[in-house]
């Protein structure tokens, strides 16, 4: 039998990756969307904190088991912006170009070597709303700011990542490669194995 679980996401691309890892361990992954799951405030100062209030939310309004993520990129020569406001970086309506180009401006007197960073995503899996032990995984993935943007696949800040040791952008890698290697896929694992061995935890 399968155990419903709500995902805390608009994203079709999201709820196709989460339904082929998760589907082997018993789980039926669901859209918000199929239970008016309104977007919530994400007024945490951290990942982990945003996370756990879209997850919560979730939880509430579908009465069932409920997954979130939150993600964005990590400057270092900017103290970590845009960090948490990644989507929202030049403001609203969120626009990727938009944000790249305010990336490049801030980044603008930064030397090549300086502009390290990396991605991060946060996952939470709630099994219901007052769980007072979520699984929280979190994942990184290292790489630099590029000056002039590069490739033309993946989303946000892709074109201006740059991964050395594979001497390409995100933006460069096939859809495959990229959920490999990048932060959200190492991420989706993480949970995998977490949700695998404490099953009986998970399922009561």
């Amino acid at each position: 039998m399968s155990n419903p679980l709500v995902l805390a996401s608009g994203n079709a691309g999201k709820l196709r990756e989460f339904e082929r890892l998760l589907a082997p361990l018993g789980f039926e992954v669901r859209p918000q969307s199929d239970y008016r799951v309104t977007e919530v405030e994400e007024t945490g100062l951290t990942f982990v904190e945003n996370a756990l209030l879209k997850a919560r939310h979730a939880c509430r309004i579908s009465g069932l088991p409920a997954l979130a993520d939150d993600s964005g990129l990590e400057v270092d020569a900017l103290n970590g912006s845009p960090g948490i406001y990644s989507a929202r970086f030049a403001g609203e309506p969120k626009s990727d170009a938009r944000n790249n180009a305010l990336l490049l401006d801030r980044l603008s007197n930064v030397p090549e070597g300086s502009r390290t960073g990396r991605y991060w995503c946060v996952l939470v899996y709630l099994r219901h709303v007052e769980d007072p032990v979520p699984c929280i995984v979190q994942q990184a993935w290292e790489g630099e700011i590029l000056a002039h943007p590069r490739g033309e696949g993946g989303f946000g800040y892709d074109p201006l990542f740059w991964l050395p040791e594979l001497g390409m952008s995100a933006a460069e890698l096939s859809a495959d490669e990229k959920n490999r290697l990048s932060h959200r896929g190492r991420a989706l694992q993480a949970l995998v194995g977490a949700l695998d061995s404490s099953s009986g935890d998970v399922y009561g």
